[in-house]
């Protein structure tokens, strides 16, 4: 589990009471921990991974790695950082697409263990399968195409011969989340952005997801050796409780922190980082309710957004970091006609398996905190669906005054539960935005004849949420190089920063000036004769005769 991390967005940190009952589908993993490229066992209790469904231990036990596991993977990476760092574009892009490929070769045993393991679908698995491995394929075209080291060219106002590049930070620690156990874990996109960066990578197991963190991680090794990298490229850590992910955080060689997940962890790992003597950056992404703000042109047709909106919410049963938690709807008969749709649609949902029994049993807490909150009424709630695991969709009301007059229905409810809160005019609606803390996204639903109102809302939501979406629902992010998926506290820690798509690798890197060096000790891509096609861009006054 993520250091201090509560369940509403992690893994349960439930203990089997006895032996496991059965291995997961395909290969057994081992339950060690790999430490560039060797296989070692950690000294802690021995654990299980829990079937999400039922709750049951299953497989190979797993024990936490030793403090001396967690410094000997920091120090083997740093010790190869330099090399890896200066291995050429080409070689680090070859190694990220064999990562794709080997995860690949994998075959349906990954998702048969990651399914088990997480209660999510194969439908979804094998989605998230190409995202991940299409993330890995993106940074390697990223790499090549030279534009990831930022080159400049320019000379100063004294004529100085000026040029800049950026540089890997250094070892990248980095924890998986357990609502992605592909996308956003062992080799989700933190790790193939701190690689594409040229940064080393010490992973941290999921505990919700074991088996298939040590599946991932043995492709990630397979494909480094595969590629010739330097061994301490990579290393997988075991751990369930909090004391492996805070040694690897507070090890002196760490130079980054790259974490999904609560915002009781985000912050720990945070606090860890900066009581260092030197302390380091956490890219950590937590918490947000992504609120949906539907103008009254949106209402004329409630049947079909009522109906998407539902959908949305209710989708992965409500385990995406972009569930739109928060709806903020007009009050009149127009929002009523789209909440009594939303109510029936949310009435006919069933729930669906969630991530562990923790995660289960917080979000049923949280929707009955909701729902004992004055003022607050319950618009729908679904059926539960089979097993202990899969609670009930949930739908609650309240107006505008109660939303604001009680703190505990500010924060997210991680599941497929919405709140809506009805606001009466514009500047009930703008207050309300300005109070949200940050987010995620923010969508805004609307049509032509509200664009007066859109325009006088938009400075606010820029100013909430890192990705803001006309009309459609935040819940599926583009991997691509516009996209961002960050934002303000508590979203994450990191406002100026992405964890999805190309500008991922920009929290991995950091410039560095060479003023009137000469040519032959510059880094290649600054030469005057770097290789045709490598972007520089030069500013005024730039003269190659300086050199």
């Amino acid at each position: 589990m993520h250091p201090t991390e509560d369940a509403s967005r992690s893994a349960a940190d439930d203990s089997p009471a006895h032996g496991p009952t059965s291995s997961p589908g395909g290969q057994l993993p081992t339950g060690r921990s790999l430490l560039a490229g060797r296989e070692v066992t950690g000294d802690g209790d021995a654990w299980y991974a829990v079937a999400a469904a039922t709750g049951e231990p299953f497989g190979t036990p797993y024990r936490d790695a030793s403090a001396a596991q967690v410094a000997e993977a920091a120090r083997l990476a740093a010790a190869d950082a330099r090399a890896y760092r200066a291995l050429p574009a080409e070689r680090r892009a070859a190694f990220l697409d064999a990562c794709a490929e080997e995860i690949e070769a994998l075959g349906d045993s990954l998702l048969e263990s990651a399914a088990r393991e997480s209660g999510l679908p194969l439908a979804r698995l094998t989605g998230e399968r190409g995202r991940t491995c299409g993330q890995l394929r993106l940074f390697a075209d990223l790499v090549r195409s030279g534009s990831a080291s930022g080159a400049r060219l320019s000379s100063g106002p004294s004529g100085a011969d000026v040029r800049l590049r950026r540089i890997p930070l250094g070892p990248v620690a980095v924890f998986g989340a357990s609502n992605f156990p592909l996308a956003f874990s062992v080799a989700g996109g933190d790790t193939a952005s701190a690689l594409a960066a040229g940064c080393p990578v010490v992973a941290k197991a999921h505990p919700a997801h074991p088996g298939t963190c040590e599946a991932v991680a043995r492709a990630v090794t397979a494909a480094a050796a595969r590629t010739g990298m330097p061994a301490g490229v990579f290393s997988l850590l075991v751990g369930r409780g909090h004391e492996v992910g805070l040694a690897l955080v507070g090890d002196p060689r760490i130079a980054a922190v790259g974490f999904t997940g609560s915002r009781a962890g985000g912050r720990a790992l945070v606090a860890a980082a900066q009581a260092r003597p030197v302390p380091v950056p956490v890219h950590a992404e937590m918490s947000a309710v992504n609120p949906v703000i539907m103008l009254d042109g949106a209402l004329s047709a409630p049947e079909g957004t009522a109906a998407a909106y539902v959908a949305s919410l209710t989708n992965g049963a409500g385990q995406f970091c972009t569930n739109p938690g928060l709806l903020l709807l007009p009050a009149g008969e127009a929002g009523n006609a789209f909440l009594a749709e939303a109510a029936r649609l949310t009435e006919a949902a069933e729930g669906q398996v969630m991530l562990t029994p923790a995660v289960a049993r917080s979000y049923t807490e949280g929707v009955r905190r909701w729902a004992r909150t004055p003022g607050v009424r319950e618009a729908a709630r679904g059926t539960a669906g089979p097993g202990p695991c899969a609670p009930a969709p949930a739908l609650l009301e309240c107006d505008a005054a109660v939303y604001t007059a009680h703190e505990v229905l500010t924060g997210e409810v991680f599941g497929p539960a919405g709140l809506v809160v009805r606001w009466r005019d514009t500047a009930e609606l703008t207050g309300l935005l300005d109070q949200l803390e940050g987010q995620l996204t923010a969508t805004l639903h609307a049509a032509d004849s509200d664009r007066a109102t859109a325009l006088e809302l938009l400075p606010v939501l820029e100013e909430r949420a890192g990705r803001v979406l006309w009309g459609g629902w935040p819940t599926g992010v583009e991997v691509c190089h516009a996209m961002v998926h960050g934002g303000p506290w508590p979203a994450t820690s990191s406002p100026g920063t992405t964890s999805v798509g190309a500008l991922a690798i920009d929290r991995w890197l950091r410039p560095v000036c060479y003023q009137s060096f000469p040519e032959a000790l510059l880094p290649p891509e600054l030469r005057t004769d770097a290789a045709p096609g490598t972007p520089r861009p030069t500013g005024p006054g730039f003269t190659p005769e300086l050199r």
